[in-house]
């Protein structure tokens, strides 16, 4: 449950919050892509071997993995606006950390840093959610969400031409600077959200959290250089099953968890997630397989011998296709819902990359390719934070879009390493250790990317439908405050609400009821807050059955008819005076 503090934030959230947030988001999205053009020639620029010269890129995906989660639990309970800043202010010391560099030890300790900003995606969505109004935050989410797309697909070009032109370390003092600038503009512009989640922070679950992405993540970026049978890799992948089911046991165990597992396993945002993880491998295989294409010497017969700035500016249309997919997605999900945007997005991408396979042979239609899985990309991206917010409570927002973004990097990080395992067994070599990707390790790729994209296909189909948003509530047109009050009100609205207590009365905290219909089928759950509360919305008038479970209780069903109205019905729930197991 929230607890809100007596800020009016919604009051004094201007025009500029959204614009700035996902400027902070672009500024992430551009810390990440900064050194794709120079990524063949860092070997070289830190006198190191190959294999070495790949942790300049892993440590920024393992710091980000870890701290996507964390910061956004630690927005939840002390304050969105906070942690991004935080989040944004450790990019910047990392950014200047490898800018005086070119030791590869230090260059890892900066990016390391820079991962940090990762967090500023989920902080970004939480803020928009508790400070803006109905009608504004479809179309602010998925400009936020898609920020991730948009900086990277403008940051390519960008980046390219600094590097063709000035000192490499240029890109890091870059990224620096529009770091200061994303802070300074959160600090004008952007009101702490006055949203609060009830506990304290779960350190020893974000240790376990912490300690199972590393091992996990760590044979799926380096696997390549280690041998996918090899007993290092093999070691770890066990190691990550292991403490990853521990910490999820010991998660299920404590009062306020870093991540709240049984939320997390409900229908709707398990299988969001999963989508998620589909989503991140597809948009991957285009950065990494057309700036290659367009880069390739047309003496290979494929290759199309445009220059790094040409190649960055033909993968550009990505980034700015899913800027302008914002607005689309508003009106498509304010008609159809997200499930239905986030299955559209999905079948544009899919003809994107079966379109992709004809479309290799010149410049232009890179750019064709890249404007459709942009737009696909756009509104799968756009779609997931709208499916997470609806399916967990506000004060879980921070938390639950943390682990949505850590899927999206999951599955970045699948693609990355199977692309470039595929790119790299069916390269063609040239003699002296020069080896050149071909044609078919192009198509293969586009192929795989296609195949992640049906399997999210079929994910999004299994999602539990919603009610069109016209058929749930009148749209509102109230101002920031009135509306941010309705919103604090729509969880006992049209509904069931009351206390879960034990046989003296007493509230019982995070006790689960459960809402079914009377189909037999669930149309809802919560948990109770510390003092025993629960607010359940009600899809449609009708019969429904309430049960209640809470360890060390026995279970209670209670029935229920609700008649649809405005008011909500009163019920509390006593559970049995006897004690069961936990």
């Amino acid at each position: 449950m929230t607890h809100t503090t007596p800020d009016h934030a919604t009051r004094r959230a201007g025009g500029a919050v959204v614009p700035v947030l996902a400027f902070a988001g672009i500024v992430v999205a551009v810390m990440q892509t900064l050194l794709v053009p120079v990524i063949k020639d860092l070997p070289q620029l830190l006198g190191t071997a190959p294999s070495n010269a790949t942790w300049v890129l892993t440590s920024t995906l393992l710091s980000g993995a870890v701290a996507t989660p964390i910061m956004g639990r630690l927005g939840d309970l002390y304050g969105k606006r906070r942690m991004l800043i935080l989040s944004l202010s450790v990019m910047v010391v990392g950014a200047l950390v490898s800018a005086v560099t070119s030791q590869l030890l230090l260059m890892i300790v900066g990016r390391t840093l820079q991962g940090f900003a990762m967090g500023a995606i989920p902080l970004g969505i939480g803020l928009m959610r508790d400070m803006l109004p109905r009608e504004r935050l479809a179309s602010a989410m998925a400009l936020m969400s898609s920020s991730i797309g948009v900086g990277g697909g403008l940051a390519l070009p960008a980046a390219a031409l600094v590097a063709q032109h000035t000192d490499w370390h240029a890109l890091f003092y870059g990224a620096a600077g529009l770091g200061v600038l994303a802070i300074g503009l959160t600090l004008l512009a952007v009101p702490e959200s006055p949203a609060r989640a009830k506990g304290s922070f779960d350190h020893p679950g974000a240790v376990g959290l912490s300690a199972g992405l590393v091992l996990l993540l760590l044979p799926i970026t380096k696997g390549s250089d280690w041998g996918w049978s090899s007993g290092t890799t093999l070691g770890l992948f066990g190691g990550a099953l292991a403490v990853l089911l521990l910490w999820g046991v010991y998660e299920l165990r404590v009062p306020a968890p870093l991540v709240d597992l049984r939320t997390t396993a409900r229908r709707e945002v398990l299988l969001t997630n999963l989508a998620s993880i589909m989503v991140g491998v597809s948009f991957y295989v285009v950065s990494l397989v057309l700036p290659q294409l367009l880069q390739l010497p047309t003496a290979t017969g494929y290759g199309l011998g445009q220059s790094m700035v040409v190649a960055g500016l033909c993968v550009a249309p990505l980034g700015l296709t899913m800027m302008f997919t914002a607005p689309v997605y508003a009106r498509l999900s304010a008609r159809y819902g997200p499930r239905t945007t986030l299955i559209i997005g999905l079948m544009v991408i899919a003809v994107g990359y079966a379109g992709g396979l004809g479309l290799m042979h010149a410049a232009w239609q890179t750019i064709i390719t890249s404007m459709v899985l942009g737009a696909g990309i756009g509104l799968a991206y756009s779609s997931l934070p709208a499916l997470i917010v609806g399916a967990v409570p506000a004060s879980e927002t921070g938390a639950a879009n943390g682990l949505n973004t850590l899927m999206r990097s999951i599955g970045t990080s699948v693609s990355s390493a199977v692309i470039g395992m595929v790119l790299a067994n069916t390269a063609h070599d040239l003699g002296g250790g020069v080896a050149v990707p071909t044609m078919h390790g192009f198509r293969v790729s586009f192929l795989i990317a296609t195949a992640a994209v049906l399997v999210g296909l079929a994910l999004a189909v299994f999602l539990p439908r919603t009610p069109r948003p016209a058929a749930q509530h009148t749209q509102l047109r109230a101002s920031s405050e009135e509306d941010a009050v309705l919103e604090r009100a729509e969880e006992v609205l049209r509904g069931f609400r009351g206390r879960v207590l034990d046989a003296s009365g007493a509230p019982v905290a995070r006790a689960k009821v459960t809402l079914i219909d009377r189909r037999g089928r669930q149309a809802g759950s919560t948990l109770s807050d510390v003092d025993g509360g629960y607010a359940l919305p009600v899809p449609s008038e009708g019969p429904y059955v309430l049960a209640a479970r809470a360890a060390g209780h026995g279970p209670l069903a209670s029935a229920a008819t609700h008649a649809g109205d405005e008011r909500p019905v009163e019920l509390d729930l006593p559970l049995p005076g006897e004690t069961v197991s936990a």
